[in-house]
């Protein structure tokens, strides 16, 4: 497998087009099929596979679509016995694993920033985060956030991230200029997934000890609001509009689709064990993966409907919508 550094990666992408697939696509890691999938939101159709990516969990792209990045949940030991893991650069047009770069424990979830120069990536068994420079010489660097470093947020601007530390309940702020841990903003027992508002002012964490989602003030660092959901929340995301909220609940088998300004919501049947999940902006749908069967569910974002199935090999974990 060819290793370089990530900007030897992105020399190596200028190369390419990725002009000829479709628009918008959803990667979803897909786990134990040990791959990243390719999905034409238009047609909800599997368009592309891309192998030799060992159990991924975390996925993001850049913003303009050049490159895929996913992070492997398996966990390594070298020689003296530090845990490693592996970020995967994989080019789109072809689907090969261009480079790949080193990371201190398993992958859990990434984030990438709007420039598309840093993924940060959190690491549950190393208590924070790492960030991966991709614009410059590839270096991984590390942050301590707080135990079980679950899920991780970029600001609009770029300039803070969000990481849920779902071992103390806590959401650590950092400063993507230093990165260093500015604030330790309250949320709930077992934060795990987390939705920004569309006003950029709230962050919505899924606490899935408690079964709730939790609305966090960012500028207050408290939770102003609870919402009961089920047992084992899992996957949040919300709406184009920031109008709706969508959660998961594994144990109770469905989907909740939220108004969190009323708390009026809509109980969507999804069995088995509803998972991940993700509103695709742009297309009006949410893909919604089973942690226990290989398909994704397809949600009309506005009406909550459940509008189709799409197969797919191993689990849906975390996904990433490009639009060329």
């Amino acid at each position: 497998m060819l290793k370089t550094t990530a900007a030897g990666l992105l020399a190596a992408v200028s190369l390419f087009s990725t002009a000829a697939l479709a628009d918008p696509l959803v990667y979803v890691a897909a786990g134990s099929a040990n791959r990243v999938l390719v999905i034409d939101a238009a047609t909800d159709k599997v368009v592309n596979e891309y192998d030799g990516v060992d159990n991924p969990h975390a996925v993001v792209a850049t913003p303009d679509g050049e490159y895929v990045i996913s992070g492997s949940l398996k966990e390594k030991r070298d020689d003296k016995k530090v845990p490693r893991s592996t970020l995967y650069l994989v080019h789109p047009a072809h689907g090969h694993v261009m480079s790949t770069l080193p990371a201190t424990g398993m992958i859990h979830h990434q984030a990438i920033t709007p420039d598309g120069k840093y993924v940060i990536s959190t690491h549950p068994t190393q208590s924070g985060i790492s960030y991966a420079d991709m614009l410059g010489d590839g270096s991984v660097k590390a942050v301590k956030t707080g135990p079980g470093a679950n899920y991780v947020l970029v600001s609009t601007d770029g300039k803070r991230a969000y990481v849920s530390n779902t071992g103390n309940g806590s959401i650590s702020e950092i400063d993507t200029g230093s990165w260093t841990v500015t604030r330790t903003l309250k949320a709930g027992p077992g934060p795990e997934h987390m939705a920004l508002s569309k006003d950029g002012e709230t962050i919505f964490v899924a606490n899935a000890r408690a079964g709730e989602v939790s609305a966090v003030s960012i500028a207050d660092g408290e939770v102003t609001r609870t919402y009961a959901i089920g047992k084992k929340v899992h996957g949040l995301d919300i709406s184009d509009d920031g109008s709706t909220l969508f959660v998961t609940s594994k144990e109770e088998n469905k989907l909740v689709v939220l108004n969190p300004a009323t708390d009026v919501r809509k109980v969507v049947p999804l069995a088995p064990a509803p998972y991940h999940l993700q509103a695709i902006r742009g297309t009006g749908k949410v893909y919604v993966s089973s942690s226990k069967q290989p398909k994704l569910w397809v949600i009309d974002q506005k009406t909550g409907a459940l509008s189709g199935e799409i197969a797919i090999k191993g689990e849906g974990h975390q996904m990433a919508t490009v639009h060329q």
